[in-house]
């Protein structure tokens, strides 16, 4: 059903007055149809509290609603001031002072000031961390003290030289800034009340439906250029397609090669760049289940079973490219010196069937994913036919996003399916998630000492080509013991209305909308 943009933006926000004051649901009610922007995605976010969340649904709201001391430029990662106007850093390498921007209130109005920001360190160091605070050992795990000189200075003390630091702390996980009062009266967890200092602040959560923000009036900087942010969850990309077409929604994501002709032909926009994203499958090896890929043999067999570059192509129509590497070209300490196990499917069908592999568990995710446009089941049934091929028949068990990550911590199975669009544009970034104990980061639970110790050393040296040789070796080691698959490296796309101006997805996949514009 098509509605105008005033019925639909009613509509948007009934769920407001279940939620808050019926004041503030009549006065964004009472905005012309052109300052309500409305984004439909594929999912749900998983929650609005930046440290306990690692999904682009979720970070793609979080970055209109929270800042970080640094930030990236529109278009890269090199890192700018933000709610820190200036930082020095001591000549052993371990203390990082910044000087913080004064005037800036959370959007509870408590201000933003070195206590806070030692307050949201502290809550995620070691000894405070709580489950789904995966990205806290990334941003905060080598913290050794947080000192706070006076209200706008707060020292940094880490235990050991991070060169990637300043990139993580500009990043939209574990980073941004949460007013401690909220996180207090909460109960340290804002999942369902964020509470930042960015351009724009929550107004309503309905599940399974929208996120609706506003424009932040006592914002610091310039404020958003539109008034009311509207994130749709629509699972279904027809149906996406349908609403951008016919006007029902301004801007859609999740999309692929095969709807882009229509999109086009209706007169919308499409925007698309390269990325920072792999997109791989990887095998459960937890000791502690009964997976059949625990073993290398296996996992090496069922990689010659699946042609890659044919599948690249069938799928994603030339979006993707195919991966030879959990590395994209674009991040120093890519090596083309990888090579992963080759196709080979009489190889593949001898081998399986010598190792009595007869049968296998898939777990997928239901919807489009930032770096799989075409959805969880679509991959997962053409991994399947390729492993039938070579004579093995598996179950594809297909889970919507929430209930799939806990699934792949909680359930035995044997492959399942991933993507990693790069947060900072440093090689840690990917290879440290193969290096936790954390099933969040290393969902099969791959463990390698020499791996792990080639980490541990790159991560201290300074950029340049000795750490890339460091991780080019990591690299080699992945592939030597299959402990993924690497499958493609997608471009971000996106679609939009003529009428949006200034709409782009950053390169590390989330969509800043403070400058975004509908006329």
């Amino acid at each position: 059903m098509n509605f105008s943009k005033t019925k639909l933006f009613a509509a948007a926000l009934a769920a407001v007055f279940a939620v808050t004051a019926a004041t503030e649901a009549s006065a964004a009610l009472s905005r012309k149809p052109q300052d309500n922007l409305i984004f439909a995605s594929t999912n749900d976010p998983l929650g609005l509290d930046p440290a306990l969340v690692d999904d682009n649904d979720s970070g793609k709201i979080n970055c209109n609603i929270y800042e970080s001391l640094l930030a990236f430029e529109p278009d890269s990662t090199n890192i700018k001031p933000s709610l820190a106007e200036s930082y020095t850093v001591s000549d052993d390498g371990l203390t990082y002072t910044f000087k913080l921007r004064q005037g800036v209130k959370f959007h509870d109005g408590t201000p933003f000031n070195a206590e806070a920001v030692k307050f949201n360190i502290v809550r995620q160091m070691p000894e405070n961390m709580i489950p789904k605070m995966s990205y806290a050992s990334f941003v905060w795990g080598d913290v050794a003290e947080v000192k706070v000189i006076d209200d706008y200075t707060v020292a940094i003390t880490l235990k050991r030289r991070n060169t990637p630091f300043l990139h993580n702390i500009a990043m939209m996980y574990a980073a941004p800034m949460i007013s401690p009062k909220a996180l207090q009266e909460y109960g340290n967890n804002v999942m369902e009340h964020p509470c930042g200092t960015g351009p724009y602040k929550f107004v309503a959560w309905d599940k399974g439906q929208q996120v609706i923000l506003t424009r932040n009036e006592d914002y610091w900087g310039e404020p958003g250029r539109t008034a009311n942010l509207i994130f749709r969850t629509m699972p279904e990309t027809s149906a996406r397609v349908v609403a951008l077409n016919n006007g029902e929604v301004d801007i859609i994501n999740g999309i692929d090669a095969n709807v882009i002709p229509e999109i086009k032909q209706a007169g919308n926009q499409i925007f698309s760049a390269e990325g920072m994203s792999t997109h791989y499958m990887f095998f459960n090896v937890n000791p502690a289940q009964d997976s059949v890929t625990k073993d290398k043999a296996v996992r090496r067999a069922i990689a010659k079973a699946i042609n890659i570059p044919e599948m690249v192509q069938s799928l994603y129509k030339g979006y993707d490219t195919p991966a030879t590497t959990i590395l994209p070209k674009a991040i120093p300490g890519y090596s083309d010196k990888v090579k992963p196990v080759a196709y080979d499917p009489e190889a593949a069908k001898k081998e399986l069937a010598e190792l009595g592999v007869k049968h296998l568990t898939i777990y997928t995710y239901s919807g489009a994913r930032i770096y799989n446009t075409v959805g969880g089941q679509v991959l997962a049934e053409a991994i399947q036919a390729y492993l039938k091929a070579a004579g093995v028949e598996s179950d594809v068990m297909v889970f919507d996003w929430a209930t799939y990550k806990n699934k792949i911590i909680t359930d035995t199975f044997d492959i399942g399916f991933m993507g990693w669009n790069g947060d900072n544009g440093d090689a840690d970034n990917f290879l440290g998630l193969f290096a936790s104990d954390d099933q969040i980061n290393n969902n099969g639970l791959w463990f390698n000492q020499e791996y792990r110790d080639l980490l541990a050393e790159a991560l201290t040296m300074p950029d340049g080509a000795e750490r890339n040789a460091m991780y080019e070796k990591a690299e080699m080691i992945i592939a030597e013991e299959t402990a993924l698959l690497p499958l493609s490296h997608p471009q971000i796309l996106g679609a939009m209305r003529p009428n949006i101006e200034n709409f782009a997805i950053h390169p590390i996949g989330l969509t800043f909308m403070h400058d975004v514009v509908k006329h």
